[in-house]
């Protein structure tokens, strides 16, 4: 069974010339935007063998010198495929560790019992798994006092220096251009110190450590001390980074995005997937760094941008726009700027549906949706109890409205969004309803109602929920869904709760897919049987429950496409994006426009989600709530077709297809 099949989605083909040049002039030639020399990998595999050869070989060389060699490691998750592959090197080829010395790159603080520890994670993950002399193994200590923090710094770098300086750095990147846990702000000449996390790395970190009540602080190598390895790798995987990727290796070094500092450094690598090298130039633009390969999709990016770049629409684009910007290839391809821009004027234009399961009885040549079969049975996966609503309200109430058959599958129970708060309200009104319409007289309700708010009061941050209280807010979802889905005129029946088991752990961190959450969404999909899936395709999604949902979804459908399933022959799976970010318009092929009372009435569907209106969990700095963020996507999709002189609505919501492979 495969079970992650989200990671080989490729939305675009980018030709290999673009990031495996054959030669040293054609590599200066892509690369010429570049400040770091970054290299960009088909796979996370094939990347961290190529970082483990490295890692290895110098290893190697420094035993052969009978010399240490010396490596500060921090442990973020792009960290984990390179430790599982030096691990296994270590066990199935001999690898010795024996002469390496580790500095770790950072560790939080104060540390306290169960509140995370970088030191444990990289000791888990790597150290205990290794031949590592433990004598050689250096950390900061999270516990110290805080008049001993800065003597204890001063060592720190002072053990560094007994050991001849750091050899190599392996380190990944944050959301906001972290490296080690330097925040935007960080100086060049920085060195070991304490530093006070923002909101952003705080629960970018508890995402990684599965851990929900981190310590506000870290104490961190500086950028001083990184710069000072005599060689450092970034490495990171994924669509999520590609943008901080792009910040930190072609923009100009600021002290707002630590990773710049990078450039600074005579030996640095930045090693990247190709979807985290989305965002490079010669990735996303390559049309002005090189000759282009074109395809529709590279073409109808190429015109976007330009319209963007000089605030034109599409059809008033001229011969000579072309010509100054890069693209005079696309005139020799197609003899004018007319055709060109008659071409994606026309493609754009039939991607803009308001029949999202089809228009019966028209002409569905150039429509998104094919016209037949009529109705359509639907299913709406949705990872959490909102996603539905807050990803594609406007497009579900399209779809119940014009006649088919649609079922909403929430995947998840959602219940660590809820807040101990709405838990409490819940209690007092239960209990309130058994002391009006029952005297007080059931033993249940009230030994319950007396053991949760005895629970709830000495409750401390971080602490778990009971098995109870979990059940409780998982309730108070299911009625907010129960509520939207009424709604929207989707019958209960039609309303399923998968509760997938991966997630129910109770904490941030969730269990791995697992068979039986395949199983669950397969036994959906074999009773329904379904002409559209509609599936989340958030493959950045900040706290990961979506992906793996999508995955789970994606593995059910590769289980039916192999057994030779009749229904899946003539079933459509569209992805859809939530409050985060919008499919890029090169890629979007169905847009279904929103007016302003269905987008009104889709905000009216979010806030029956009442639990998640005070505030919006993971989502940074942005304190915009779901709500305004899915209006705001919508708006400017809109706003984008309307500048490219397409129709203008007052929003849209995207999709791409997914066809299974």
């Amino acid at each position: 069974m495969r079970t992650n099949l989200s990671s080989q989605i490729s939305l675009n083909h980018v030709s290999p010339r673009y990031y495996k040049p054959e030669n040293a002039v054609e590599r200066s030639v892509l690369t010429r935007l570049e400040k770091i020399p970054t290299d960009i990998f088909e796979t996370i595999e094939e990347g961290v063998k190529h970082i483990a050869d490295e890692v290895a070989a110098k290893i190697q060389e420094r035993q052969r010198e009978g010399k240490f060699c010396t490596l500060a490691i921090g442990t973020g998750t792009s960290l984990r495929p390179l430790f599982t592959e030096l691990v296994r090197r270590h066990k199935d080829e001999g690898l010795s560790f024996r002469n390496v010395v580790v500095f770790n790159l950072y560790e939080f603080y104060p540390l306290t019992e169960g509140n995370g520890s970088t030191f444990g994670q990289l000791n888990s993950l790597f150290l205990s798994q290794t031949d590592i002399d433990r004598q050689n193994v250096f950390t900061i200590d999270g516990s110290i006092p805080q008049n001993a923090i800065s003597e204890h710094c001063r060592l720190y770098e002072q053990r560094i220096q007994t050991f001849g300086g750091i050899d190599i750095v392996l380190m990944g990147i944050g959301r906001e251009g972290n490296i080690g846990m330097n925040e935007p702000g960080s100086h060049a000449s920085s060195p070991t110190r304490l530093i006070l996390l923002d909101a952003t790395s705080r629960s970018e970190a508890a995402r990684n450590w599965g851990v929900d009540n981190l310590p506000p602080c870290s104490i961190t190598m500086g950028v001083q001390t990184i710069l000072s390895a005599r060689k450092i790798y970034l490495l990171t995987w994924g669509e999520d980074k590609a943008d901080i990727i792009q910040k930190a290796v072609e923009e100009n070094v600021n002290d707002t995005l630590p990773a710049s500092f990078l450039q600074l450094h005579n030996n640095v690598n930045v090693c990247i997937d190709l979807a985290a090298a989305s965002h490079l130039t010669r990735i996303q633009r390559p049309w002005l760094v090189t000759s282009c390969e074109w395809n529709d999709k590279l073409i109808r990016s190429a015109i976007v941008w330009l319209c963007t770049l000089l605030n034109k629409p599409i059809l008033k684009l001229t011969n000579k726009d072309y010509n100054e910007n890069g693209l005079s290839e696309l005139l020799a391809l197609y003899g004018s700027a007319y055709n060109v821009n008659i071409k994606v004027f026309n493609d754009l234009q039939h991607t803009i549906t308001g029949w999202p399961g089809g228009k019966p009885n028209a002409d569905d040549t150039y429509r998104p949706e094919r016209a037949k079969p009529f109705p359509k049975r639907v299913v709406v996966f949705s990872p959490h109890p909102d996603d539905d609503v807050i990803s594609m309200g406007g497009t579900l109430r399209r779809l119940v409205q014009q006649g088919h058959e649609v079922h909403v599958a929430y995947e998840t129970s959602g219940n660590i969004a809820v807040g101990d708060e709405e838990v409490t309200r819940f209690m007092h009104f239960i209990n309130g309803f058994n002391q009006l319409f029952d005297n007080g007289q059931n033993e249940t309700i009230c030994n319950k109602y007396a053991e949760i708010k005895q629970f709830l009061a000495a409750k401390k941050e971080g602490d778990m929920d009971t098995r109870d209280i979990l059940t409780i807010k998982g309730l108070i979802r299911r009625g907010e869904a129960r509520t939207a889905c009424t709604f929207n005129n989707i019958p209960l029946s039609r309303c399923h709760f998968l509760d997938l088991p991966f997630y129910e752990t109770g904490k941030i961190e969730k269990n791995p897919i697992s068979e039986a959450d395949v199983e669950i969404v397969l036994n959906l999909l074999r009773e329904v049987k379904p002409h559209q899936i509609y599936v989340a395709g958030d493959l950045a999604d900040p706290h990961g429950t979506h992906r793996v949902c999508t995955d789970a979804v994606f593995a059910a459908i590769d289980e039916e496409k192999n057994a030779g399933a009749e229904w899946l022959k003539d079933c459509r799976i569209w992805m859809y994006r939530g409050a985060w970010a919008e499919w890029e318009i090169e890629n979007i092929e169905m847009a279904v426009p929103l007016s302003p009372e269905e987008l009104r009435a889709k905000r009216n569907s979010i806030l029956k989600h009442q639990s998640q209106m005070e505030s919006a969990p993971f989502l940074g700095n942005d304190e915009r709530l779901f709500w305004q963020r899915s209006e705001d996507r919508n708006r400017g999709t809109a706003t984008l077709y309307d500048h490219l002189g397409l129709a203008s609505y007052e929003a849209m919501e995207a999709f791409v297809e997914y066809k299974p492979i």
